[in-house]
């Protein structure tokens, strides 16, 4: 599967519990998409505590063509609780496929709700990423009320769920498919479709009989300490 088949709208909006891996999904996918368009931004606008920052991968992304858009562009350490102004540049250039990686809660999806009615007035989609080995979201109905508690925030209709299940180095193509089990559950509860399951490009021929395409990534974020 490609980024293509999963970005089948020009601005997709990242969003999820901390710690699901919403960062690294979406600076592989604004890499693999860098491949296949044209123009290709990457927000980085998790801005509320903050693990794994985008911005931390600058030049990797530039590298590649990407524009990234941060919320400081000056101190890669800080959290500033600030919407850039290029932002807007995602929104009304139609000319570029947007990313958009979001704060980890409700609280940090709150930075989309002054830029609502923009963002309707565009071809987006929002999706939710799932990581069944996060407590708060590892049952489906709390997972679900989480997704709920973003859209009321925001304004904004979740249009898919991914499931990136993952136990940083430890993970297996087991823990992939405990968490293919979450999200079907959440889907069906929610009817919103499962895009895709995120896997390292190593597991995905054990993968292959999933229901979902897999998403191959390679592991972009570091932790702070490696």
């Amino acid at each position: 599967m490609t980024a293509e088949n999963i970005c089948t709208h020009r601005v997709s909006i990242i969003t999820g519990h901390y710690g699901t891996g919403k960062t690294e999904f979406a600076v592989n996918l604004a890499l693999q998409l860098a491949q296949q368009k044209p123009q290709v931004m990457l927000a980085d606008l998790d801005i509320v505590n903050p693990y794994f920052r985008s911005r931390e991968r600058k030049a990797v992304l530039e590298q590649a063509g990407i524009r990234l858009i941060a919320s400081s562009q000056a101190c890669t350490d800080a959290d500033v609780p600030a919407l850039p102004a290029e932002l807007l540049t995602i929104l009304e250039n139609r000319e570029v496929t947007g990313v958009l990686d979001i704060g980890g809660d409700p609280v940090g999806a709150r930075v989309l709700a002054r830029f609502r009615d923009k963002i309707v007035s565009e071809d987006y989609q929002l999706i939710y990423v799932l990581n069944a080995n996060r407590p708060e979201v590892r049952q489906a109905d709390a997972a679900v009320e989480y997704l709920r508690a973003i859209e009321s925030i925001t304004g904004l209709t979740c249009t898919g769920i991914v499931n990136n299940t993952h136990l940083c180095g430890e993970t297996t193509p087991s823990e992939v498919r405990k968490g293919a089990a979450l999200a079907a559950q959440v889907s069906e509860k929610t009817g919103i479709p499962v895009l895709c399951h995120v896997a390292l490009d190593r597991f995905t021929p054990e993968l292959s009989d999933l229901s979902e395409p897999v998403f191959p990534i390679t592991i972009q974020m570091k932790k702070p300490w490696e």
